[in-house]
């Protein structure tokens, strides 16, 4: 099942999934045919076209994604799909006027969605074939660049001052910077019996109305030159074996539980053997969570453990510092005026580094050097001691903020804006997670709680970042655990979303564990699904508010399944 985030109007709607990883191996670090006939291309089109329209150009760029992906999956023993294919799709980026002012600024009282179409061109290295297309997406670029440009000047003339007088884009050094083209070799046959295998285990269970494994192999190199010198060309490999299973309680409410392995190679995926474990053990958590108790709405002492931490951290806190949203007049810029205030405990440090590859030996996904403007990724140390020192910037500039840090992403198709990498959240002062479990219990106590929550696993969430809407956030937990102020045993609990503002929820961090987690992902924003990681421990909160989930109105299946036709449960 897939979680993502969308912009609606003029808020913003974002979602997690957990999607992929790297694995490697390449051929020779030196720039390809594509790469050249890119750079080539961007020399005659900039030169001729500088002057040729009514608003100068100035700037121009293009980057190709080449995908290559191998795609498996199977359920019930049986193969649902198995693809291999490759695709490359192009982005020109045209830019006319001046740094000062360009087509890009924003349209106020007009939302743009991001997207703009990634347009597919030929997958061998014909130069003519690609010229071509390029010289067309060029055509269009330029000319659409003309008429927003005059539309932006008339939506100045008759609006009110804008807030932010920053300008419309950063002077950023050259790079060139060439990785070997990347590519992984699967045997699809082999995998697809082993997944078909592996599948067939959820057949012993009646309770599971669907389940699924597969397999996902892609690569995406990348290509990427602009009308300034840089010549930027990467590639990373992505691998992720998933394993979702899914029922309905007797009252509607759907329940799921997806577990993934992101490898760096495929000989670092579990065994088969070890998968089978995890495939009996995701049938007893799902059956547990079938017969869990509802909790009704509650605001109280809760733990968020290390791996749901990073999400709630990526949703509440994240893209509130993302530089493109406190620029725009139509979002809330919640921590736009607040830079040297202290938004949250001293004892939380929060840095996005894309740089750092792995975290205790795993790959982190939200790894890059250089970002989709062609600009080299930095360490941005966000908070310090609780205080707000920076935001994430891709070559939109703030008051103040001039430069971009290397956080400009999209996926193909889209307009680059400011995203998160790897953010990691730290903890200066930290106690064991039991101790931290004895802590949320004595707050219970306190409060005169019966019960606080202990938050396991989170499968994603949602976030409003505009002024039409209210800011704030909506995340869905997938294992909750009632802990009892009196002793009993925790409870396995269901029906249940976390839900507040992130001004208040922050401040309410009370203490902090030493256990450290990962959670791997992909992002969805306006400009697209790009990979992400956070990493953070588990975290006490003082108040936690969570409400009732939706659920479907819908019976449970009324016959067995036809493999189960004879069999007790």
């Amino acid at each position: 099942m897939n979680f993502r985030n969308h912009h609606i109007l003029n808020f913003v709607l974002v979602a997690i999934f957990f999607i992929a990883c790297f694995a490697g191996s390449g051929y020779s670090a030196e720039e390809n045919l594509l790469l050249n006939t890119l750079n080539d291309e961007l020399q005659r089109s900039f030169s001729n076209l500088k002057n040729a329209g009514e608003a100068p150009l100035y700037f121009m760029s293009y980057g190709v994604t080449e995908i290559t992906n191998y795609s498996i999956s199977a359920s019930n023993g049986a193969l649902n799909s198995s693809d291999h294919n490759r695709k490359r799709y192009l982005d020109v980026d045209v830019r006319v006027g001046d740094i000062h002012l360009d087509n890009t600024h924003e349209i106020r009282g007009y939302y743009d969605w991001g997207r703009k179409g990634g347009k597919e061109i030929a997958i061998e290295d014909d130069v003519d074939a690609i010229k071509t297309a390029l010289w067309l997406e060029t055509d269009a670029e330029f000319k659409e660049a003309q008429k927003l440009y005059t539309k932006i000047k008339a939506n100045i003339a008759v609006k009110v001052e804008e807030e932010d007088k920053s300008d419309d884009f950063s002077i950023e050094e050259a790079n060139v910077y060439i990785e070997p083209v990347k590519g992984i070799t699967l045997d699809q046959k082999e995998w697809e019996d082993k997944l078909c295998r592996i599948s067939a285990l959820f057949k012993e269970s009646p309770i599971i109305h669907y389940s699924s494994v597969s397999l996902s192999a892609k690569t995406e190199n990348r290509y990427f030159v602009n009308s300034e010198g840089t010549k930027i060309q990467t590639g990373r490999d992505y691998i992720r074996l998933g394993i979702y299973a899914a029922t309905k309680a007797d009252d509607g409410m759907d329940l799921s539980k997806y577990q993934s392995y992101d490898v760096a190679s495929l000989d670092e995926l579990p065994s088969e053997q070890e998968l089978a474990a995890d495939v009996n053990e995701i049938i007893r958590i799902v059956t547990e969570l079938r017969e869990a108790p509802l909790v009704e709405p509650f605001a109280g002492p809760a733990i968020m453990m290390n791996k749901a931490c990073g999400v709630f951290f990526h949703e509440i806190f994240g893209h509130r510092v993302e530089g493109h949203r406190l620029k725009s007049e139509e979002n809330g810029q919640t921590f736009k005026e607040k830079i040297g205030d202290i938004v949250m405990p001293d004892f939380i440090n929060i840095y996005d580094d894309p740089n750092q590859m792995y975290f205790n030996g795993v790959a982190l996904n939200g790894y890059y050097q250089y970002d989709d403007e062609g600009v080299k990724a930095e360490r941005v140390d966000i908070i310090k001691n609780g205080i707000l020192e920076d935001f994430l910037m891709c070559r939109s500039p703030l008051t103040d903020f001039t430069s971009s840090n290397g956080h400009g992403r999209r996926e193909y198709g889209h307009k680059v804006v400011s995203r998160q990498g790897n953010l990691f959240v730290e903890a200066t002062e930290t106690v064991s997670y039991d101790e931290l479990k004895k802590m949320l219990i004595e707050e219970c106590i306190r409060q005169d709680k019966e019960y606080g929550l202990v938050f396991e696993d989170i499968s994603g969430g949602f976030t409003f970042t505009g002024r039409g809407g209210p800011q704030a956030f909506k995340v869905k937990p997938v294992v909750v655990y009632r802990v009892y102020a009196d002793g009993r045993p925790d409870e396995l609990v269901r029906g249940v979303d976390i839900v507040g503002t992130p001004l208040s929820s922050l401040t309410k961090i009370t203490a902090s564990a030493d256990d450290y987690g990962l959670f791997n992902g992909y992002c969805g924003a306006e400009s697209g699904s790009v990979p992400v990681s956070a990493v953070a421990p588990s975290l006490l909160v003082t108040q936690i508010e969570v409400e009732k989930r939706r659920k479907s109105q819908d019976k449970p299946p009324i016959l067995p399944p036809p493999y189960q036709e004879g069999k007790s449960e």
